[in-house]
């Protein structure tokens, strides 16, 4: 048990252990019923709007918690918050595998999702205290390695569970996890002098500042996530959560500055790194998260790869992100973290790019090593980034800083989701159309092509009446696959492009070695 605050170095590897094991858990279990969605929607008979409130729920809990990680940190202490999140996450997940209807399941998820909220942004900061600035780079990348691996090993992991058991066992999976994370978090971990001298009152809660964060990111949130299928502002309902969602976070930054006991410390953010870092993570995980859903799709629904497929090609970039994330770790002490930046911007947005040049004809070795560009030159990015934005945090503050730090992190993920689906279906639409105005008959290409499949499928056996409706059908059919893949490769194209914005943003950052920017 740890009873010094100055850990040893076998003791800070095992506080890494403890922090990350929790923090996987949560990320990977997201991951997991993305893909158990569709058995979920058949064992409690749900429709697909209905059924959607499984992941909205979680989501909208996650988001509310995280930025409150700070002010419940005070308030419990961060190894009793820890121990907290834990427990309520892995008891909640026993209920959501028990969950005999729908209506449960969804509660549950919600008592899931506040669980889950504190402990990322509480696992940063424990790394963050536990390491000295020489070491932080290499503890942020192997805290990193866990944030990168359960995205992209998550659904593969989901779709075998699911495939060979049940959707049950999506949540089932996180009991032994979360018994071995509490139990390590009891031994290793202990508050830091500053907290334990602390008052633990809940007198002095900033009631206001609390409801309007929560009700401004619940309706951001669900904004969010039922945007594209509400038509997003054509729906009365999309309209009138854009309106609360804006008023109510208008009204927090007002509330908050003027604040005594702040639920989420604003102030931070007159540092001007750690803002300029804030809105860096934001965009990285916004074009992350986004090409992470995309690239998937294509190769399973254009070229009509296997799960399992889509996997092997997905996989050999999550390990250049790990092998990155390790050398990088020690670069971060040599090298003025702005570099470093700079060059896995460079990296990923030319893997993006190369994305954008996909066609249906590529091969599965094409596309892996594309991916795996993609995969190395994101994992110069999360280190540097963070060790730079949260080098120079006071330690009081700590905590506030990563709640607020992961707050953004996390939303710009939502916001790479919401904005690659809209666009996904936006631009289908339109490239769609185009290509169907140049099928007429005075497009001798296009005429040469329909009486070549007539004649093909004349062969076969159909009327000739019957061939002309095939052959129409194949042709219309092989137009949305091209519309489709012309609107991918539009988005890729958008999030590589994203990455060019961190040139300027980098100009105005401090940087330095270890993410410890020199003296004034």
């Amino acid at each position: 048990m740890a009873t010094s605050d100055t850990p040893g170095a076998l003791e800070k590897w095992l506080i890494t252990a403890s922090v990350m094991l929790a923090t996987i858990m949560e990320i990977i279990d997201t991951t997991i019923v993305t893909v158990a969605v569709p058995h979920i929607q058949g064992s409690l008979s749900a429709g697909l709007e209905e059924v959607s409130w499984v992941l909205t729920s979680y989501l909208v809990a996650n988001g509310i918690v995280i930025p409150l990680t700070g002010w419940l940190t005070s308030l419990f202490g961060r190894k009793g918050l820890l121990i907290f999140s834990v427990s309520l996450f892995t008891v909640s997940s026993f209920l959501c595998g028990s969950a005999p209807t729908l209506g449960l399941l969804v509660l549950f998820r919600i008592l899931q999702g506040i669980g889950g909220g504190p402990l990322i942004a509480t696992s940063h900061a424990v790394l963050m205290e536990t390491f000295p600035p020489a070491q932080q780079g290499m503890a942020m990348a192997v805290y990193g390695v866990g944030l990168m691996f359960a995205p992209i090993f998550g659904p593969v992991l989901g779709g075998w569970i699911t495939d060979n058991y049940t959707w049950r066992w999506a949540f089932y999976i996180n009991i032994p996890v979360g018994l071995l994370a509490i139990i390590m978090i009891w031994a290793f971990i202990s508050d830091p002098p500053y907290l334990r001298r602390q008052g633990r009152s809940i007198g002095n809660i900033d009631y206001i500042g609390l409801i309007l964060l929560c009700l401004g990111l619940a309706c951001f949130q669900i904004m969010l996530d039922k945007g594209e299928l509400e038509d997003w502002f054509a729906s009365g309902f999309i309209v009138r959560m854009a309106m609360i969602s804006f008023v109510a976070l208008v009204a927090v930054v007002f509330w908050e500055l003027r604040s005594k006991n702040p639920i989420i410390h604003l102030r931070l953010f007159k540092d001007r790194t750690y803002a300029l870092g804030s809105i860096l993570i934001s965009i990285h995980f916004l074009a992350l998260l986004g090409s992470v859903v995309l690239l998937p799709v294509y190769l399973q629904n254009l070229m009509g790869y296997t799960p399992t497929k889509a996997g092997l090609v997905m996989g050999p970039g999550g390990i250049a992100s790990l092998v990155a994330m390790l050398f990088v770790g020690r670069l971060v002490n040599l090298i003025d973290t702005r570099i470093l930046i700079a060059f896995g911007a460079c990296v990923t947005s030319y893997g993006l790019y190369t994305m954008s040049n996909f066609n249906l004809q590529i091969d599965f070795n094409y596309a892996m090593w594309t991916r795996l560009i993609h995969g190395f030159g994101l994992g110069f990015i999360f280190v540097p980034v963070s060790t730079t934005s949260l080098g120079r945090i006071n330690k009081e503050e700590m905590g506030h800083a990563t709640s607020l730090y992961n707050m953004l992190r996390n939303l710009g993920g939502s916001i790479g989701v919401a904005v690659v689906t809209t666009y996904l279906s936006r631009w289908s639409q339109f490239h769609q159309s185009m290509l169907v105005s140049h099928i007429n008959p005075m497009n001798l290409e296009a005429q040469g092509r329909g009486i070549l499949l007539h004649n093909i499928l004349g062969f076969s056996g159909p009327d000739s009446f019957t061939a002309s409706q095939q052959s129409l059908g194949m042709i219309y059919g092989e137009v949305l696959r091209q519309s489709k893949m012309l609107a991918f490769n539009d988005n890729f194209l958008l999030l590589a492009l994203l990455y060019l914005a961190f040139f300027p943003l980098l100009l105005l950052m401090k940087g330095g070695k270890g993410g410890r920017r020199p003296a004034h």
